[in-house]
């Protein structure tokens, strides 16, 4: 329970619903691209304009990606469901309903697992129940122009969507925040949504209201429904004004509403609260029926059973097997297990490299910094994995220093040669014949006797210049360990 400073016991109650895009090539019922922006009503066919004697179909990649999301947030798999028609004033939905899933939706009963840190920054994991997922078709997009006019783009209607109704579990806007975070992640990696926030291809509302206990007796505030934000903060941020304003609201008058009584709010971002759009009761504003121009989906056992198998390694068990697998850090697995294709790409070069740890450094430091800067795919890269995981062998064997490994690296961006190959053309293998290393290093102790004099007088510092020495005399290639302990030797024989 939480308290108000004048001692008030409440527990905040949230249940988020997320819109996410499903990347199908496609639309949802019609064989119109399903692609993001493009000029304004040119995907758009009969079907999707719910022009008269147009008949949806469903598409198999919408209903594949649907049941691959579920797996992936652990639901169970309805091998009958049905679609249904949602009745509502949408202005930017041109037929006047939406076809969704009603009361038998595609997948029920999932669990999400977040991660949340305690106030001695521990990790802590708690479940999210997922109480459904169903299919449903995205409305069109009104465009505003201040001060003028507002114009509706109809590419988006018909756009596959897949709705994840989560039960109220959630305890604090941040938790909410993180449990759309999480969700994001799975699909996104998985590869059933491209999960960008910014084009709206996920969207969050929350279901917010409190539990107050006021002189033993238990208050319920209404449920305040925040509708389409688009960014974690956002979900954090109107959920958070939205408790400071119910608890105050409940303190001025907890009688005003009576029971059922739903708001839908909006999240005014930059001034920072919650706006009221409007008011309803009861799921029969919707006046849902069953779709007539759909018919029942009937999956196989079979068909649900492939589709499953399909999903592969969901993160949270891809980060915990690099842990154990290659001995990386936490860190470094959150970082490897961001994007599906990082992580393959990593698990690709560990496969020839003799270092996994060390693979793993270059690919986060070296790698990840030239995808940022020339803001590139790992696709895009001259060189494969497995030309990286020969360089760090290199390295790892002592034939290259980590200085001359910058410089091969460089030169694999610029020509996508393989790193022993431009070993060889520049005579860049170090050379560990203990013979010839102290060989230079007689010789340098012959050319600098001032040198040696100092040392004895007490300058250690004496011995750093003189390797640097070695290694110019031997123009980079000397085994610089071997080196360092000759001279070091050398200097106690002095």
């Amino acid at each position: 329970m939480n308290k108000t400073e004048n001692g008030l016991e409440y527990e905040v109650i949230i249940g988020c619903e997320i819109h996410c895009q499903l990347l199908t090539k496609t639309k949802a019922f019609c064989s119109c691209e399903n692609r993001y922006g493009g000029m304004p009503n040119t995907r758009v066919c009969p079907v999707c304009l719910g022009l008269p004697g147009a008949l949806p179909v469903i598409s198999e990649e919408y209903v594949r990606l649907g049941i691959k999301a579920g797996a992936a947030l652990g639901c169970t798999i309805n091998a009958e469901s049905k679609f249904d028609r949602k009745h509502y004033f949408y202005p930017d939905l041109v037929k006047g309903y939406q076809i969704t899933q009603y009361d038998i939706p595609l997948c029920e009963n999932g669990v999400v697992e977040i991660t949340e840190q305690d106030a001695e920054g521990k990790p802590v994991t708690r479940n999210i129940r997922v109480e459904r997922i169903h299919l449903e078709e995205d409305v069109g997009k009104s465009l505003h122009i201040e001060g003028a006019h507002s114009y509706i783009d109809y590419n988006r209607c018909g756009v596959p969507l897949i709705e994840i109704v989560s039960k109220p579990d959630m305890k604090s806007p941040e938790e909410a925040a993180q449990y759309m975070q999480t969700v994001r992640e799975i699909l996104k990696f998985i590869g059933v949504t491209d999960g960008n926030l910014e084009e709206g291809a996920m969207r969050c509302d929350a279901n917010i209201n409190l539990k107050i206990i006021e002189n033993g007796k238990e208050y319920r505030t209404p449920i305040s429904e925040i509708k389409n934000m688009n960014s974690f903060r956002a979900v954090r941020d109107a959920c958070a004004y939205e408790v400071k304003r119910q608890l105050e609201e409940f303190q001025t008058d907890r009688q005003l509403y009576s029971d059922g009584f739903k708001r839908t709010m909006g999240w005014d971002e930059p001034n920072g609260k919650t706006v009221i759009q409007r008011t309803k009761n009861s799921m029969i504003d919707y006046r849902f029926m069953r779709e007539p121009d759909v018919k029942p989906l009937r999956l196989s056992k079979g068909y649900i059973q492939s589709t499953i198998e399909s999903v592969g390694e969901l993160p949270a068990a891809k980060r915990e097997r690099f842990q154990k697998e290659y001995n990386l850090s936490a860190f470094d697995v959150q970082t490897l297990t961001a994007e599906k294709e990082l992580a393959d790409w990593f698990e690709q070069a560990v496969k020839s490299a003799h270092d996994p740890k060390k693979t793993a450094n270059w690919i986060l430091a070296e790698v990840l910094a030239v995808l940022n800067e020339k803001n590139i795919s790992l696709k895009e890269l001259p060189f494969t994995p497995p030309m990286l995981a020969e360089l760090v062998n290199a390295i790892d064997g002592q034939k290259i220093t980590g200085k001359q490994a910058k410089e091969v690296f460089a030169e694999m961006l610029a020509t996508g040669k393989a790193p022993n190959a431009i070993i060889a053309e520049k005579g860049m293998e170090q050379i560990s014949d203990s013979a010839f290393i102290e060989t230079i290093v007689s010789q340098v102790f012959t050319e600098n006797p001032q040198a040696i004099k100092d040392w004895k007088n007490g300058k250690t510092n004496v011995a750093g210049w003189l390797m640097g020495q070695v290694m110019k005399k031997s123009k980079g290639k000397a085994n610089p360990q071997q080196a360092t302990d000759l001279v070091n030797k050398k200097l106690q024989a002095e």
